[in-house]
């Protein structure tokens, strides 16, 4: 029997809508590493965290007589397999037109074609001389961006750079390489790659391995770098400073401190001088592990070659300091810059105040730098934005606020993202009014609330029933025309929603519509299910209707709410047809959708149905999860039924979910209420220990149940444990 309130209307609203006709590279294999060369091993591929994303990393190759360098392979991938530089087809077939001109977007999927094939080189000058390609930067760093194969942004970086070796010291080009070469690597050396740059009339230069390196070095590949740079000669290189500093920077980022230093004593031997860059690179590798008495040997050592430190330097310093947790310290750094004329900038203090945070408890460092900002003469912009960052992402709301405070008084006034991340942290427990009137302060100063902090706000004011203010705010959002598009006003409706003010969510919603705004199925979901948690069925139903006519179907959510409403109004045979007729339309129930029809069959007390639709739930391929059982334990519980709450446990375990707080309490107070306090402690005990930390209600619960059977001193005894953790608890009367 279908539910009256729902299909026919389902059936009308179709039959009307059908009269009116509304209806990378994939990874090598094997990784071509610089091994098994003239009886050498192969070398091990040490691989960092980063590089675990990548499926399957070996070193195998085979001995290649009289090769110096690279070894063959019979071994064949996407990144450097020779097919890659085949055509499959006729040339003719690809685009011929490659404009760059403003009106017109570069093809980058022709110049991938042109790159893919073994005459790569002749067809791009071709492409050249006719006009069809222009080279400036902008071009070339879209084409980069642009190129799926890793392998044919660094062969179209050597083409540019030997056109025109400008382009290779160009930074943007340069940067965008080596994101790319790290994001889609790894780029191996391998025979077949050096002889299709030499054979095109290129050559691996030391600005291209250079960023080679870099890549190998942020993938975690150090022996691979390092075994790449003792052979470059084979590569027509020569090992110089700049070659130095790459490797030693790349093993430095691999965290392979052992091989910078190796590399750093080699530097002498091939008549290259470290240079402040070569220092840094090393005092920055200490300091990373917080060694910085070595790193004060090094800046020593430096100073002696005629170096002095530069901001670079006492940045690092200052970061390794905080890794070693000897704050104190890392201010006087500061100290040193003044008087050493160096001027701190903003990654200076950015690493001053998240290395604090870092290492040491937040509210500890949230004093140590508001009193470093207080004897600052010249407040530090990048300390205050920063430091609002760090408390922010701590909670911490009233320190954000007391901060906030303090240096906008100083004249401090934030950035737009700092603002709006600032402000969100305030309304989590900072003052409310206080906060309007920070937000009101600096909006008279110039800045602008994101649209989402805006609702945040009115949010908040409509639930503190500050109407008025959140008028206030609204009609800034208005008059700053951030209300404009469906998904604003969808965030919009559901704000009204969350806060109890449904009918100015209709409002809204009719607003919408006037100004020919079409709604989307998330608007509709939006508003029927808030008026089904009311239990106002007549609308959910008029909105139904509306969905229909727009031309939508009806998904999971639609109907779990519509299940929702119904078994909240006490029409559980409606509910129950309702899950058939979802399974009519084509939308399958979720966990989410049975858990509703479970809870509201055990409040009825028919458990029998409610087991009964969890095993359909198991036959339709719907795992049951916490949630599910819950329920049955929660009904076995009410009525004392210890064994069968017992079972519905153990079956809940053997599908390797974890009880949580509910699932604890509801055996807590069964226990309780049967006089079993001492199996009521013992379960207590354990939540901890099964990895659920008991929660506010799940406190008050057990402590209630102590005090009523007049066990004062274990009921004190744990009010003041979890009172110190920083529950809320009710106060009680022993006390």
């Amino acid at each position: 029997m279908h539910s009256p309130v729902i299909f026919y209307v389902i059936n009308l609203a179709v039959r009307s809508i059908k009269k009116s006709g509304l209806f990378g590279s994939v990874l090598a294999e094997s990784l071509f590493t610089f091994g098994n060369l003239i009886g050498l091993n192969t070398p091990e591929v040490h691989l960092s965290e980063d590089m675990r994303r990548l499926s399957a990393l070996a070193s195998r190759a085979q001995q290649i007589p009289n090769q110096i360098i690279i070894p063959n392979t019979q071994n064949q991938s996407t990144i450097l397999s020779t097919s890659d530089f085949t055509a499959t087809g006729k040339f003719s077939s690809l685009n011929p037109q490659l404009k760059t001109a403003p009106h017109k977007p570069i093809d980058h999927r022709y110049i991938s074609q042109i790159l893919s094939r073994k005459d790569w080189y002749l067809l791009l000058n071709n492409e050249l001389k006719s006009n069809k390609i222009t080279l400036n930067p902008r071009n070339i760093v879209s084409v980069l961006q642009n190129q799926e194969n890793p392998l044919h942004n660094l062969i179209f970086y050597l083409w540019v750079s030997n056109i025109n070796p400008l382009f290779a010291k160009n930074q943007s080009i340069r940067g965008v390489l080596a994101n790319t070469l790290y994001r889609k690597g790894p780029i191996l050396l391998s025979k077949e790659l050096i002889e299709l740059v030499r054979n095109s009339g290129c050559c691996v230069t030391e600005d291209s391995l250079c960023i080679l390196l870099s890549s190998w070095g942020r993938l975690g590949l150090a022996k691979y770098c390092a075994q790449v740079f003792d052979q470059i000669s084979v590569l027509g290189l020569t090992p110089t400073t700049r070659l130095y500093n790459a490797v030693i920077d790349a093993l430095v980022k691999s965290n392979a401190l052992d091989l910078a230093y190796l590399k750093f004593q080699q530097m002498k031997a091939d008549r290259c001088d470290p240079d402040r860059f070569t220092y840094n690179f090393l005092i920055h590798g200490v300091c990373k592990v917080g060694v910085v008495d070595e790193a004060l040997r090094l800046v020593k050592q430096m100073q002696e070659m005629g170096y002095l430190p530069n901001v670079f330097t006492y940045t690092i310093l200052i970061d390794g300091y905080c890794n070693a947790k000897r704050i104190e310290e890392a201010f006087k750094i500061l100290e040193r810059m003044k008087e050493s004329n160096v001027r701190a900038n903003d990654v200076t203090f950015r690493s001053l105040v998240n290395g604090i945070f870092r290492n040491v408890p937040a509210l500890e460092a949230f004093k140590l730098l508001s009193d470093f900002v207080e004897k600052e003469h010249d407040l530090p912009v990048a300390v205050c934005e920063s430091v609002l960052h760090c408390l922010s992402s701590n909670s911490l709301s009233k320190e954000t606020g007391v901060f906030l405070k303090k240096v906008v008084e100083r004249g401090y006034v934030p950035d737009t993202m700092t603002f709006n991340i600032t402000v969100t942290c305030l309304l989590k427990g900072f003052d409310l009014m206080e906060t309007c009137d920070i937000v009101d302060s600096l909006i008279g100063r110039g800045m602008t609330l994101g649209f989402n902090t805006y609702l945040l706000l009115v949010e908040s004011l409509y639930k503190n029933e500050r109407i008025l203010e959140g008028n206030r705010y609204l009609n800034q959002i208005l008059e700053n025309g951030l209300l404009t598009n469906v998904i604003s006003y969808n965030m919009m409706i559901d704000s009204y929603c969350k806060t109890g003010m449904i009918d100015r969510a209709m409002r809204t919603f009719l607003d919408m519509l006037q100004r020919r705004i079409s709604p989307n199925l998330v608007t509709f979901n939006t508003l029927l299910s808030w008026h089904c948690k009311a239990g106002d069925m007549h609308e959910a139903r008029e909105l139904l209707k509306m969905l229909l006519q727009h031309g939508f179907k009806p998904d999971t959510y639609t109907f779990s709410s519509l299940i929702h409403g119904l078994c909240r109004t006490h029409q559980i045979d409606d509910a129950l047809d309702c899950l058939n007729e979802m399974v009519d339309w084509g939308v399958h129930p979720n966990a989410i959708t049975y858990n509703i029809l479970i809870r509201s069959l055990c409040v009825i007390g028919d458990v029998s149905k409610a087991k009964a639709l969890m095993k359909k739930m198991q036959v339709n391929g719907v795992k049951p999860d916490v949630f599910s059982f819950n329920a049955l334990i929660q009904n076995f519980c009410r009525m004392k039924e210890v064994e069968k709450a017992r079972k519905v446990l153990l079956t809940m375990l053997t599908l390797g979910l974890t009880p949580d707080n509910f699932t604890y309490s509801a055996f807590i107070k069964m226990l309780c209420d049967l006089g079993r306090y001492k199996e009521a402690k013992e379960l207590f005990s354990s939540m901890e220990a099964n990895q659920c930390s008991p929660d506010s209600y799940t406190c008050n619960l057990f402590i209630d149940g102590l005090v009523r059977s007049g066990r004062f001193s274990e009921a004190r005894d744990i009010f003041l444990k979890y009172k110190e953790r920083g529950i809320v608890l009710k106060p009680i009367s022993i006390l």
